[in-house]
This record gives structure tokens, C-alpha cells and sequence, in this order.
């Protein structure tokens, strides 16, 4: 299920932020409460985390973009699993080598005696 990231409730007096930085990028695996960006107003650098685990899907601004409260900022989907983690997870399980084999008639120590 897709979700949207929006930008928070910014604080009274404040009309717009500036996307500072994005900490992942589209395809990439999220946690919930993972922080994905860091939104800056003239008064503080707002941090806006995950609300679900998932993948980043599409990032709507980039750095340096404004944006104004309850804009999307990005789409995820809920449940999802990245694509590098899915084809990890799809290669069959790689057999440990087999031990070499002995040479036949090896060496024996005699009895000391």
C-alpha cells in the first residue's frame, strides 16, 4: 500500500521549509520512525521520519526545494522490500565447498617399540 510523506505541521510563523537533506534515496529499505529528511525553517531543522517500514518509492522535491505545510514530499510503500535485499533473498543458499579428498595410501607411522 503506497503511503504519503508529508511535510509536518510547521510551527506557528513559520509559512514554508527548505529540504535540507534527504538521508535515503529512492528503491532504498525504511524503517518506521527512520529519519528520511531534514526540513530547515528559518527557526529549526525539522527531522521527518518514517511512519511505516517499507521502501522509499519516489521522492517528490530535491534538496533545496520549498515546500509549505502537508505538502507530499515522497511515496512508500508500506510493507515493501528493496530490491537488493529481494534478490539477495531469492539466490538460492551457496553449498560450503567439500573438503578435498585424501591421498589413498597415506603415509602410516610405525609402532615405536
Amino acid at each position: 500500500m503506497s503511503i504519503e510523506l508529508k511535510v509536518p505541521v510547521l510551527p506557528e510563523s513559520v509559512s514554508d521549509a527548505t529540504i535540507a537533506s534527504w538521508h535515503k534515496k529512492p528503491g532504498d529499505a525504511v524503517k518506521r520512525d527512520e529519519n528520511l529528511v531534514d526540513l530547515e525553517t528559518d527557526k529549526v531543522v525539522l527531522e521527518v521520519p518514517s511512519p511505516v517500514d517499507g521502501v522509499l518509492k519516489e521522492i517528490r522535491f530535491d534538496s533545496g526545494a520549498t515546500v509549505t505545510s502537508q505538502q507530499v514530499l515522497a511515496i512508500l510503500e508500506e510493507g515493501a522490500v528493496a530490491a537488493a535485499t529481494a534478490a539477495k533473498a531469492a539466490e538460492p543458499a551457496r553449498a560450503a565447498p567439500a573438503p578435498a579428498p585424501r591421498p589413498a595410501g597415506g603415509s602410516r607411522l610405525a609402532p615405536v617399540g
